[in-house]
């Protein structure tokens, strides 16, 4: 199986972002058809932690996110898994506030965006998590 791998490596080649194959099927990885295959919930679930893991990579240079509580935390995580890097760090308010440890103002800050209007519930419980330092459960 060794042998098979490697071949498959060196004949597919490493792709980490999508691309069109010869045949235009989307495509990523060593060739892993993701039109007709798509991605296993196992690979998903792979996915979903690595992501989790860079987002909270991202966030501990900031030394107002270090000094939160985990739900304060895994509430930012959530936002920054959602909007990426930049779009998160246009929340300056919110983060002032969240510094400040002034959660009330935090809360309203990120439910007085558009953010917040697009995506509805999900703004009003990490909200919730915010403000009160609890889960909405």
């Amino acid at each position: 199986m060794r042998n098979l791998v490697e071949m498959l490596k060196r004949h597919e080649g490493l792709r980490l972002k999508p691309y069109l194959c010869t045949t235009d099927q989307l495509t990523i990885g060593y060739g892993r058809n993701l039109e007709s295959m798509g991605i296993s919930r196992y690979e998903a679930e792979i996915m979903l932690v690595s992501d989790i893991e860079r987002c909270y990579n991202e966030l501990e240079v900031f030394e107002w996110f270090v000094n939160l509580d985990i739900v304060r935390q895994e509430a930012m995580v959530d936002l920054l898994f959602n909007l990426g890097l930049p779009r998160f760090l246009g929340f300056k308010k919110m983060i002032k506030h969240l510094s400040n440890r002034d959660y009330s103002q935090a809360a309203a800050e990120l439910l007085n965006s558009r953010y917040a209007i697009q995506v509805g519930d999900r703004a009003n419980e990490l909200a919730y998590m915010l403000e009160r330092g609890e889960y909405l459960i």
